[in-house]
């Protein structure tokens, strides 16, 4: 099956769910729509029934009128008809009445009578339909040249002027009748669609009045859900009204639950924070506590290296220490440097010229990575930037010191610098074998490390990206990284000091450049 072929079969394929309120109505609307074709249809059947009745009662005293004395058929009290049945007597016959004698299927004599009092004959098409009733069969209905009819057809006795065969047919139109009908269903369905309107109308009013709490449910919900929960706020300050959060109804008892959800999630956030803030507490503490014995491991170990004969395999040792003192002091300073930053313990912010800052610190990756095919892409005007220097430089090592760590000899790493309106762009680019997707969400997290994707050498703490995250957000910028084989990227942008007053010219490509 191909994608569109699912896509079309899906229900809800490019189909707004309905509102609850719109499917109460709805639902209400088609119940009462029902009940109504259902109301309509039994009068109809009940009042068809009632006037049928009320034609064949009335069409045996008309055979009596056409031919039987005292308007009474044949075996009505044994009573005998008259010798001369004469259907064209239209005295006591109502307009519309017809009369018909046939002998043996052939006709003797018919008449219709007219809204005047005379009678016509009827025609041979007539005749013909009025031939092939049964006597036995009871009335019946016939759509005859003037209209629709009740029929009944009655054997008459035979006598010295009848030889037996006679058969004497009267009928009664049924105009009246269906009049009747068609007025009941226009009432009926006039009244409906009326009633329908109403209930439309007063039902949306009830079942939005009804539902208003649950819009308020849903507005808490939603603001509960924008709240910056993740960045360290703990309060949450909505909560559901009492007015809606009270027991005894389905929409209260939703309520007072998502009340003792709010504080539940509230009570969890501060313990999680409180036990964070501890954490953090304690690595500022311990980071300055190992401060100076670090600092003292690498003198002495310094020292012994130049002014003590040492044999080989003791050089050998003492350089391991002094190399790894060196990392563990470099940790303790990301360290001492994130504890600071969570504290609000930053420089002074000033005028920054980014444009010198991009080219001084591309140029020293370069020096300490030799391996790389480095290039650099900047404004012919320069970019200032309103933020701290020290913490912008550390932005842009940690940056390039990444791509060239992460990557293997003689991947290409661009660094680009990028004014759009109010803000400057800086973008590191490299050509390795890229993040692993699903690293990608946790890259600026603390300890984090995605060594196993980007084939890195031993000794990455996981702090440097988080580092450059609180360093960009401290001086007002964001940071964001796109990835894939052969091409990561990671862009900060930051505001410019003074927004230009024209466009800058097109960046130039670092061979027009020097590192």
């Amino acid at each position: 099956m191909t994608a569109s072929g699912v896509a079309r079969g899906t229900p809800t394929a490019g189909r707004r769910p309905l509102h609850l309120r719109t499917k109460l109505i709805l639902v209400t609307l088609a119940l009462l729509t029902a009940i109504c074709v259902a109301i309509g249809v039994l009068s109809h059947l009940a009042m068809s029934t009632y006037l049928t009745g009320q034609l064949d009662d009335a069409l045996r005293p008309a055979a009596g009128r056409a031919g039987f004395p005292g308007g009474r058929p044949p075996g009505d009290d044994q009573q005998r008809p008259s010798r001369d049945v004469d259907p064209e007597n239209a005295a006591g016959q109502r307009p519309g009445t017809l009369n018909a004698v046939f002998d043996d299927g052939e006709v003797r004599t018919s008449a219709l009578v007219q809204d005047d009092g005379t009678t016509d004959p009827l025609t041979v098409a007539d005749l013909d339909l009025l031939a092939a009733l049964d006597p036995v069969a009871g009335p019946e209905e016939l759509t005859l040249s003037t209209g629709h009819y009740r029929v009944d057809a009655v054997a008459l006795p035979g006598d010295a002027g009848n030889s037996g065969g006679a058969v004497l047919v009267t009928g009664l139109s049924t105009t009246e009748r269906d009049s009747t009908l068609v007025s009941l269903d226009i009432t009926v369905a006039g009244l409906s669609l009326a009633g329908l309107l109403l209930t439309g109308l007063a039902g949306t009013v009830i079942i939005r009045r009804s539902l208003r709490p649950l819009e308020e449910l849903s507005a808490v919900a939603t603001s509960v859900s924008q709240l910056p929960l993740s960045s360290g706020e703990v309060a949450i300050p909505v909560r559901v009204p009492p007015a809606v959060a009270r027991p005894g109804t389905e929409v209260g008892t939703v309520g007072l639950a998502l009340n003792g959800m709010i504080d539940h999630v509230t009570s969890a956030l501060r313990a999680r924070q409180s036990s964070e803030m501890k954490v953090r507490q304690f690595v500022a503490d311990a980071s300055h506590e190992l401060r100076t014995p670090l600092t003292s491991i690498r003198g002495y170990t310094e020292l012994v290296l130049l002014s003590e004969t040492v044999s080989p395999s003791g050089r050998s040792a003492l350089e391991r220490v002094d190399s790894e003192s060196r990392r563990m002091s470099s940790l303790v300073e990301d360290l001492l440097l994130l504890a600071r930053l969570d504290e609000g313990q930053r420089g002074e912010a000033s005028d920054v010229d980014l444009t010198e800052l991009v080219i001084e610190t591309t140029s020293d990756a370069r020096v300490a990575a030799p391996g790389y095919a480095w290039s650099l892409e900047l404004p012919d005007e320069p970019v200032e930037v309103h933020a701290v220097e020290a913490e912008i430089r550390q932005v842009l090592i940690n940056l390039l010191s990444n791509a060239s760590r992460h990557t293997p000899p003689g991947t290409a790493i661009a660094t680009a610098l990028t004014v759009t309106g109010s803000t400057v762009g800086v973008t590191v680019t490299d050509s390795g074998p890229g993040i692993d997707p699903a690293f990608l969400d946790t890259v600026f997290t603390r300890f984090s490390r995605g060594d196993a994707a980007r084939s890195a050498d031993a000794g990455s703490t996981g702090l440097g990206l988080a580092i450059v995250h609180a360093l960009v957000e401290a001086n007002g910028g964001t940071i964001g990284v796109t990835s894939e084989p052969g091409r990561t990227r990671f862009r900060v942008d930051l505001p410019l000091a003074r927004p230009p007053a024209q466009p800058l010219a097109e960046p130039a490509r670092a061979s027009d450049r020097e590192l």
